[in-house]
């Protein structure tokens, strides 16, 4: 009957993607049909997994005598791929753990090979255990699509931020980037009719405002939208190389000599940064940053940085 072979194949296909496999003669005496019927079983899923994207084919294996499901290595993540997202994930502590385990669930359950999947889990078990999340316990996935949506579209947003004094303060915002930093998601944005004199520090500071996403309260996309000249269209990755410390600002090139034990992590920490000279195991280095956060950050290293006035 059709619905015997429905459930079939709904069987045999779940045996195949959650890494079982099939044995002809098992499953014929499962269902008592003849391994004839099976092997068309397996025709019929060959042709579907072959016109998937990826696509994946169905190969038979001498040593389980078992057929299997396997994608080409270009179209999936690797293990040690997928081993390699799941541990920046977790160790950027950016969501609530509810969040982030939802998220390594699925990675798991999508993209691991089903051979490996509970190696992978395995491995991944302690620290998904004890996880720390951040203090703020805010959800934001789906903020973060809403922000990005509206940045792709240029529409203008109305937020209500709350600040790390605890004041609240309503903006009008053109949004134009998002960005990740050391466990929080940023949102970046030129805000409309505001006093420049009054609020800011440098009124000519043209750059655009950082503000956390978690600290948005609300936000509501307006049916606006603007638009940015070329001469002052913002690039993520180019603002992301000269803001490392989230601090708004203008940009500004410092000059220091190293003398720590790890040049690399410096010019890792700063991607604009390039040596200008080196004597023994001082470096000189200069960069180009925004902001004031770079100040902190060159008194946070001691006696390992003078900065060259």
């Amino acid at each position: 009957m059709e619905t015997d072979k429905n459930t079939r194949l709904l069987y045999l296909y779940q045996a195949l993607t959650r890494g079982g496999g099939i044995q002809k003669q098992e499953a014929a005496a499962r269902f008592g049909v003849d391994p004839r019927s099976i092997q068309r079983d397996i025709e019929t899923l060959r042709t579907f997994f072959a016109g998937e994207v990826p696509p994946a084919q169905i190969r038979y294996t001498r040593n389980t005598r078992r057929y299997e499901l396997e994608y080409g290595a270009e179209d999936v993540l690797s293990c040690g791929e997928l081993l390699a997202v799941c541990k920046v994930l977790l160790d950027s502590r950016c969501l609530p753990k509810e969040e982030m385990d939802g998220i390594l669930r699925k990675l798991l359950a999508r993209c691991a090979p089903p051979q490996q999947r509970a190696a992978l889990e395995k491995i991944l078990a302690n620290e998904r255990l004890y996880y720390i999340q951040p203090r703020h316990g805010v959800r934001l996935a789906e903020r973060l699509w809403t922000l990005g949506q509206a940045v792709r579209s240029h529409s203008v947003i109305e937020a209500a931020y709350r600040t790390q004094t605890g004041a609240c303060k309503q903006r009008r915002l053109q949004p134009v980037g998002l960005l990740f930093s050391e466990y929080y998601f940023y949102l970046t944005a030129f805000i409309e009719d505001i006093d420049r004199a009054a609020h800011f520090e440098d009124p000519e500071d043209l750059s655009p405002t950082i503000y956390r996403v978690d600290r948005l309260e609300s936000v509501r996309v307006l049916d606006e939208h603007f638009s940015v000249p070329y001469s002052r269209r913002f690039s993520e990755g180019e603002f992301r190389k000269r803001v490392q410390f989230m601090y708004g600002g203008k940009l500004q090139t410092v000059r220091f000599l190293y003398k720590g034990p790890s040049v690399e992590a410096v010019l890792d920490r700063l991607p604009t940064a390039e040596i200008l000279s080196r004597r023994g195991g001082c470096w000189e280095i200069r960069a180009e940053v925004f902001g004031k956060g770079i100040e902190m950050w060159l008194r946070s290293q001691g006696e390992y940085v003078e900065v060259c006035r």
